[in-house]
């Protein structure tokens, strides 16, 4: 987190703890604006890898998951990095701004993939560089989002997954009311304060808990190698293309594209106990063998957490969930956003 940034947060009442704000004094109140209201959430827990250079998008072609040829200057896309396995390493939201093409990603993973990813640039015309500290990040999410970010910044993308320049940074839109911006430091705190006059500031476990609650994932350290991108619904939300060339993993998530049913998906759940990602899951019909993996977890406004979960599909259709252990707090299943493949 930039050092002048997180002195201003701290003026606002900002709780910070590494890189992460966790809240601003009333972590309740901050949870039920959530659900009908306005907020903002400063996004400094998150990294982000920028990628430079004539030859960058052939380069991420042969790399991640989706389709990067398609990411034009007013666009945005998610995207994954698998292993040779087929498993995701990390996943990302990408845009491009200016020079660079930006992978935004859980921060604890950061260094591994762009050392990873660096491995492979050879004598390519590219260069990736850890942008975390290049600009101030921001999400603004609830009913009043679209006018808020209009009145900041000056711009608005007009559809999901698109994004607009403008003097003071880059906007993307992630759907109708979610945007992520991504400022100057030196526009960031006047910014923020056309931000507040109509959103309210929230701790980063309030964003995690609209994001998993929209069905998108994040790959974090505890989980990485664990799935391959359909397990956690990358494909059902554009973060896969199956008509693009080679990269690591690639037959592996086509096999499990076109071969059979997948045995595992992602699904979304409440629980009245505290998870963690990583977590394991149980239920009756597996025994002593885990039925599923918590991917991410939240507060609920409504008390225990809300989490995106990788489950037996149909260990999930048929039988209760438990966290951690056979007998441990039972998962109630909630409606994801968007339908699943059959």
């Amino acid at each position: 987190m930039i050092d002048s940034w997180k002195t201003h947060l701290q003026t606002q009442g900002a709780v910070i703890e590494g890189n992460a704000v966790l809240h601003y004094g009333n972590p309740d109140a901050e949870r039920a604006a959530a659900v009908n209201g306005t907020i903002v959430a400063d996004l400094s827990q998150l990294g982000v890898i920028a990628f430079r250079g004539e030859e960058t998008a052939t380069f991420l072609q042969g790399q991640l998951t989706n389709d990067v040829r398609n990411l034009h200057a007013d666009g945005a896309q998610w995207n994954g990095y698998c292993s040779p396995k087929g498993r995701l390493l990390g996943n990302f939201l990408m845009w491009r701004q200016g020079e660079d093409t930006c992978l935004q990603l859980s921060g604890d993973i950061l260094a591994g993939v762009l050392k990873r990813l660096s491995m492979f640039i050879l004598r390519a015309k590219v260069q990736g560089r850890d942008a975390s500290d290049e600009s101030v990040r921001l999400v603004v999410a609830g009913k009043q989002a679209q006018a808020a970010v209009n009145a900041a910044m000056g711009i608005v993308p007009d559809a999901a997954m698109r994004s607009a320049a403008c003097e003071a940074g880059q906007v993307i839109r992630l759907g109708v009311d979610k945007f992520v911006l991504a400022i100057a430091p030196g526009r960031a705190a006047a910014i923020w304060d056309t931000l507040r006059q109509s959103a309210t500031p929230v701790g980063a476990p309030v964003w995690d808990w609209l994001r998993l609650n929209a069905g998108i994932p994040m790959v974090v350290a505890a989980t990485q190698e664990q799935f391959v991108p359909q397990m956690v619904n990358l494909e059902v939300i554009g973060g896969v293309s199956f008509q693009k060339g080679c990269y690591p993993g690639q037959e592996i998530v086509a096999r499990s594209q076109y071969l059979g049913k997948l045995k595992r998906r992602m699904f979304l759940a409440h629980v009245d106990a505290e998870a963690v990602p990583g977590d394991n899951l149980y239920s009756a019909d597996l025994g002593g063998q885990t039925s599923g993996t918590v991917v991410n977890a939240a507060p609920a406004p409504s008390g225990g957490y809300d989490v995106l979960a990788v489950a037996q599909v149909e260990s999930a259709n048929t039988q209760t969930l438990h966290l951690k252990t056979l007998d441990g707090a039972p998962l109630t299943l909630k409606p994801l956003p968007y339908a699943l493949p059959d």
